[in-house]
């Protein structure tokens, strides 16, 4: 039955601001060094994806996917493997087409509602008897696991699943990005995207790159080169097939959605009421937490992650029963 909920959790004092939770952990966070297995798998369409698999860890499987220009490298990417890893499970993580070390060699690109992807890889991974017993995503990652949610509903192949700081409603999230203080955030993507497109078109060879002097906001971005490169009519049709937030109703698969109210990438009217909610949904509202941010503490620059422990500790509760990590290896949890 779906459900939302107030979360327990309190911001640290000296970190309250919607923009210090969203920018302290991407300067401060030390990134932790784990062991992995990159495996590149060719899909079907000629390109390729990159999976990074933890060695050593056991237990169910958890796969992550990333956010909008992420990689393994953001923030949250190595400690949440880590958390998850020393709760008992067993971790992988995928990098959307062209954002791990090399280019993707089509001309289309990941976008927030590359769905066929994943499906593909997790029908790959499920043939090889390696299906994920839960998937988290997180952002754009998160919107684009829900959408594949609502699509396969009963035959969505995993066990649990977990979307932190969805945009629900793309254009919307666009539309905040160029206001206020989110314009920062929204330049910064926007560099990286920029970036990240001449590098692939200089590296493939192709050719009618866009003059990018001209596009100045995400929106103009996914106008002209998102949309037209992975065959939308434009941004807003982009948008309106892509947006999690109208397909939620078709979930089953237990699901929690983590949000905070004030998430600088989102209005708050963006979030979902429980009536277009599918049954396995729970969504948990957060008053503070920024965007992928949930940082708790007493002592400043003591700083304490709260995400990593809330999902560790939905998925433990959920996947229990399906081969339960070794208590011995069980993560010691505390929200208060």
């Amino acid at each position: 039955m779906a459900s939302v909920t107030h979360s327990s959790f309190k911001p640290a004092w000296w970190l309250k601001s919607p923009h210090l939770q969203t920018i302290w952990p991407s300067l401060f966070r030390s990134r932790v060094k784990l062991d992995f297995h990159v495996e590149r798998i060719d899909l079907r369409d000629g390109d390729f994806i990159d999976l990074s698999w933890h060695q050593g860890s056991s237990g169910p499987l958890v796969m992550l996917i990333h956010g909008l220009e992420g990689s393994i490298s953001s923030h949250y990417v190595t400690p949440t493997l880590q958390a998850l890893h020393q709760a008992g499970f067993s971790t992988l993580f995928m990098h959307l087409r062209g954002c791990s070390d090399e280019p993707n060699r089509l001309r289309r690109s990941y976008h927030s509602g590359a769905s066929e992807d994943l499906k593909e890889i997790l029908e790959l991974l499920r043939s090889r008897n390696q299906i994920p017993d839960a998937v988290v995503g997180f952002s754009l990652g998160g919107n684009l696991l829900l959408k594949y949610l609502s699509e396969t509903g009963n035959e969505s192949a995993i066990g649990a699943a977990v979307a932190v700081s969805v945009p629900f409603n793309l254009g919307q999230a666009a539309t905040r990005l160029e206001l206020g203080l989110s314009r920062i955030y929204g330049r910064y993507l926007l560099d990286k995207l920029k970036k990240s497109y001449v590098k692939k078109y200089q590296i493939r060879g192709f050719d009618n790159i866009v003059d990018l002097s001209a596009i100045q906001t995400i929106y103009q971005f996914d106008d002209n080169i998102t949309s037209q490169a992975n065959g939308f009519n434009d941004a807003d049709d982009y948008y309106s097939k892509c947006s999690s937030g109208t397909k939620l109703k078709n979930i089953s698969t237990p699901t929690l959605i983590i949000h905070a109210l004030d998430d600088p990438f989102m209005f708050p009217a963006s979030v979902p009421t429980i009536d277009q909610l599918g049954p396995g949904v729970d969504l948990e509202l957060c008053m503070n937490g920024g965007h992928v941010g949930f940082i708790q503490g007493n002592l400043p620059f003591k700083a304490e992650y709260w995400l990593d422990k809330r999902i560790s500790q939905y998925l433990k509760a959920l996947l229990k029963s399906k081969n339960q990590p070794n208590d011995n290896n069980d993560l010691q949890l505390s929200f208060n």
